[in-house]
């Protein structure tokens, strides 16, 4: 397997993440279970999986704990990233980058997640009342310091939000510019999926130039894109996709030929749409790597096993064709 460096990290390119919130945050918490979300991430590293995705928000910090649980006596054989600035309280999630806080919330992850250095450190999000320099200098202390090997931020997309005229990531490209005249960046968080496609327009052209890796959230549409959801189905109150406006009874079902379509390329390789959907991430770029999330020891194998599906001209030509998804904001 390739692999290529971020700052002084490894990670493995051409293969299949594991992002570990749906385990037990944000995602149908009565099918999440520490023993089966143990069992979850063994076999994803059985499988070939390295690169391990959390942040301290998740739970919060319960999702850390679990992978701190889970590689214990198997820390060498993944990449962890997590992430910091992000506070939940009771109905509302606030920023925090003010450098203390960084380095408090650093030493926490590194105790939850019983290591001693983390892989890829990212931002989650920058605190609108503190110069994301300041923030990303106090992280870039912590690669000095040797609690962290590499530093990354996560993209804002925000569709309903953005102003006419400007792409999706623009003022994500804005502070990257910004941070890396701190530290260098190496590796960024953005969606990018079938039906979200809108990372590969500004955001990845602006990575490939630099050599910094793209980390592909949600490339499975949060379930959408691997065919086991019925429009219509209804979600737990706790369920992000619950308030989530593709996710709508009307909207599921006017993007069923998105799944339609992954399903008629899934026969031809005797694979899966979930498959097909990873797949098509990873043919994006060399630095691209997908990050699906995971509840089950089934479906982290046959994600990893997307990176052994190659697609041909023909399968990514049938899948441009695909109607746009829909959402009620467009």
């Amino acid at each position: 397997m390739e692999r290529r460096s971020l700052g002084s990290a490894a990670l493995a390119v051409g293969a299949v993440g594991l992002g570990c919130m749906p385990m037990n945050w944000a995602y149908s918490a009565s099918q999440q279970r520490g023993d089966r979300a143990l069992r979850t991430v063994h076999a994803a590293l059985d499988a070939g999986v390295r690169l391990l995705d959390t942040a301290d928000m998740y739970g919060p910090f319960t999702n850390e704990l679990l992978v701190g649980r889970a590689l214990k006596g198997r820390r060498s054989d993944a990449f962890v990233s997590t992430k910091c600035g992000l506070l939940v309280g009771d109905q509302h999630i606030v920023a925090n980058g003010r450098p203390g806080y960084v380095r408090r919330a650093c030493d926490a992850s590194l105790r939850r997640l019983q290591t001693d250095v983390i892989d890829l450190y990212q931002l989650h999000r920058p605190d609108p009342e503190v110069p994301v320099e300041e923030t990303w200098g106090a992280m870039a202390d912590l690669v000095t310091a040797g609690k962290v090997r590499a530093l990354g931020l996560c993209a804002v997309g925000a569709r309903a939000s953005r102003r006419p005229g400007s792409r999706m990531y623009d003022e994500t490209i804005r502070q990257l510019e910004r941070v890396q005249q701190v530290f260098p960046v190496s590796a960024v968080e953005a969606e990018l999926s079938v039906w979200s496609p809108e990372a590969l327009e500004s955001l990845l052209p602006w990575c490939s130039a630099r050599g910094v890796g793209l980390l592909a959230a949600m490339p499975l549409g949060s379930g959408f894109l691997t065919g086991t959801l019925t429009p219509g189905q209804g979600f737990e109150p706790d369920d992000l996709r619950a308030r989530h406006p593709r996710f709508t009874a009307e909207m599921m079902a006017a993007n069923q030929p998105v799944v339609v379509g992954l399903r008629r390329v899934a026969e031809r390789h005797g694979a899966t749409a979930a498959q097909v959907a990873l797949a098509w991430v990873l043919r994006q770029g060399p630095h691209v790597v997908p990050v699906p999330g995971a509840k089950r020891e089934r479906w982290a194998v046959e994600n990893a096993g997307a990176a052994g599906l190659r697609l041909t001209d023909r399968d990514l030509a049938e899948i441009a064709r695909l109607p746009a998804a829909r959402g009620s904001w467009d």
